[in-house]
């Protein structure tokens, strides 16, 4: 197996069944995995990082929804509930926080691309069941570059101040389920959890 980072390793490491190719230009050819396919575009042919060059790309309509979800316990649930926590309203202070960070995605995540978003949305929902919190954020651009990683900032931020806001209460809460539900546009098209 040809290393992605650098030079082959040394000769026996590598079986013969391997099938990672590094092409001549500074990215990785599709290689079939089973019957899906995918392409490592952010790293060169000596496998250092960069990042991927935007401006032959046709701009199109992006958006993107993600989410996660916080889960509380019964004690603290109750407490955000009632809008006793000692911080403050947890809920709206999450939202703003998680709209704050899909902005500043491109500060946090060394590789993307700024963009000028057109959408942000976060929402935050109360579910008795398990005593959770579902976060669910929305980012949009009209651009040539997706917003997945905008959206998905936002829900990772916005659980991450529930629980900065909650862990007086608590440090039993865990954030789970973090992912990409839907992207639409650009070239890949439409895409979502579970199709």
């Amino acid at each position: 197996m040809e290393s992605v980072f650098g030079e082959p390793p040394p000769e026996g490491l590598a079986s013969s069944g391997d099938n990672i190719h590094v092409n001549e230009e500074p990215r990785l050819s599709s290689q079939k995995i089973g019957e899906s396919s995918f392409e490592l575009t952010h790293t060169g042919n000596s496998g250092e990082a960069q990042m991927v060059d935007v401006s032959p790309k046709e701009s199109s309509k992006r958006a993107a929804i993600a989410n996660c979800k916080v889960i509380l316990g019964k004690r603290v649930f109750d407490l955000v509930m009632a809008n006793q926590m000692a911080k403050g309203d947890v809920l709206t202070v999450a939202k703003i926080a998680g709209i704050t960070a899909a902005k500043q995605t491109s500060n946090l995540i060394p590789l993307c691309h700024n963009i000028s978003l057109t959408h942000v949305q976060v929402d935050l929902r109360l579910n008795h069941e398990d005593f959770s919190v579902t976060i669910e954020g929305e980012a949009a651009s009209t651009g040539k570059t997706g917003v997945e990683m905008e959206a998905m900032t936002a829900v990772s931020v916005a659980g991450l101040t529930v629980y900065d806001m909650c862990k007086a209460a608590s440090k039993d809460i865990v954030i789970t389920d973090i992912r990409l539900k839907h992207k639409s546009g650009g070239k890949s098209g439409n895409w979502s959890w579970g199709q």
